[in-house]
């Protein structure tokens, strides 16, 4: 049973931080799309309002997952998450060409995590 609860809240703060990573990549890179020609500042307020909701869902998802998880393991869960969240951001929102750089940073952070988590 605690097994099971515990792999529940690993799910459960994995998802809260894609959610929360969809957020803050809008926040840090949409404004090089959508308000390019809007002073600097004003895309830095727009950015932070982003972020708030940002943060109103990754604090709890380190809270539970912290709960479960290692600092470093949950660390090396988000690096997970935010390139699992920037290269379809980049790609498909941005209209960045998809290059092999993505997976070769895919598999070193695979390595991460398995020397994380064993």
């Amino acid at each position: 049973m605690d097994a099971f609860i515990g792999r529940n809240q690993v799910l459960v703060a994995a998802l809260g931080l894609v959610v929360s990573n969809v957020f803050m990549t809008f926040a840090w890179y949409a404004h090089l799309r959508n308000l390019r020609s809007a002073p600097w500042w004003v895309a830095a307020l727009v950015s932070w309002g982003i972020a708030l909701f940002e943060y109103l869902v990754q604090v709890p998802a380190n809270r539970v997952g912290y709960e479960v998880m290692s600092l470093a393991q949950l660390k090396i869960l988000q690096e997970v998450v935010t390139l699992s969240v920037f290269v379809p951001f980049a790609v498909l929102y941005m209209g960045q060409p998809l290059k092999l750089d993505f997976l070769w940073a895919g598999m070193c952070l695979l390595g991460a995590v398995y020397f994380t988590f064993r």
